[in-house]
């Protein structure tokens, strides 16, 4: 029986919301178009994953020259993450079941596809949280504060490499407000992409577990997109997780964006996150749809050899189980708590 996995992080939606009015349907019936389709998702052991909805993505060009780092606007912002949360519930609603918007902890544990809906970066979001409301009421359950540019709430880190986590001040008077408002309506505060001084301005103010939904450990790789051993021990001691990233450029220690990475270079990630926060914060977190992914592992398809991996790197069966789904429900179940 193939096990099953859940997954902290895919852009499946920010990629079919740019790839044409027939994407969404190619999604449901399987063409095969990017890393995650519905039925590579159920050959692969993907029974949950958080959908990302990220807007004002910048052009190639910008990435080059460091643009990308200037805050996006958020009137544009929220119009694109309006759409793509309406493709997720009308990918719902045409997938007959096989795709369910879970809201509760509870909703994990049906058949099919459990689809949590994350915002990966609060830009469409004004500091009065009327729009937070609104998300909320239509699925959120998982909130990025930032992606690697600035907000209203908060800083995130560069792509630059190699580099330290530690670049810019913490979270703004608004960012406070809203990590308060994501612990009254338990929406889970995704730390991915969030500077360090962000980092430790959540663990002060929030009570729910700690959790980057898609990062590795900075030791092994020094990409400030990573976590330092300091915040892997403070996630640990929170009883939260980090879904290891699958991004080749976030697993070698060179941060070469080469596909010819093998999977022994995530599972170490994870056996590193394991020595210092404990196997119970590791889990994974793929970057589906929005990263380079190993050639070994192709797409979601390769989950299975992906947890081979794991098992070569002395993970015992239970422990992969945790690693792949028992970790993630976990902490959902304790910071929705419902």
């Amino acid at each position: 029986m193939t096990q099953r996995v859940f997954d902290g992080h895919n852009d499946a939606l920010s990629r079919l919301a740019g790839a044409g009015p027939d994407a969404p349907a190619g999604f449901l019936a399987g063409d095969g178009a990017g890393h995650l389709d519905l039925p590579r998702a159920g050959r692969g052991g993907l029974a949950g994953g958080c959908f990302a909805v990220f807007t004002c993505r910048p052009e190639d060009a910008d990435y080059e020259s460091g643009a990308y780092y200037g805050p996006a606007d958020q009137r544009r912002a929220l119009a694109e993450a309006l759409a793509q949360v309406a493709l997720l519930l009308r990918l719902e609603r045409g997938s007959a079941g096989a795709l369910r918007v879970v809201r509760s902890a509870a909703d994990l544990d049906g058949g099919g596809l459990a689809a949590v809906l994350n915002v990966e970066g609060a830009e469409p979001i004004r500091p009065a949280l009327a729009e937070l409301e609104v998300l909320h009421a239509a699925g959120l359950r998982s909130l990025g504060l930032t992606w690697s540019r600035p907000n209203a709430f908060a800083t995130g880190v560069p792509f630059e490499f190699p580099g330290t986590p530690d670049q810019g001040p913490g979270l703004s008077a608004a960012g406070r407000e809203l990590v308060r408002a994501c612990g009254e309506l338990r929406i889970l505060i995704d730390l991915s992409h969030l500077n360090a001084r962000g980092f430790w301005d959540v663990a002060e103010l929030s009570a729910a577990p700690l959790v980057a939904s898609h990062s590795g450990a900075h030791a092994l790789c020094p990409s400030p997109r990573n976590l330092t051993d300091d915040q892997l021990r403070a996630i640990g001691a929170s009883g939260g997780v980090v879904g290891i990233n699958f991004h080749v450029g976030f697993v070698r220690a060179d941060g070469k964006d080469d596909a010819d990475t093998p999977l022994s270079a995530v599972a170490a990630h994870a056996a590193h996150v394991a020595a210092v926060a404990g196997v119970d914060a590791v889990a994974l977190g793929s970057d589906f749809d929005g990263a380079t992914m190993p050639a070994a592992l192709g797409d979601v398809t390769g989950l299975p050899a992906l947890l081979d991996a794991l098992r070569s790197a002395g993970f015992g069966d239970g422990d992969v189980e945790k690693i792949a789904w028992t970790n993630w429900r976990r902490v959902l179940a304790a910071t929705w708590r419902r």
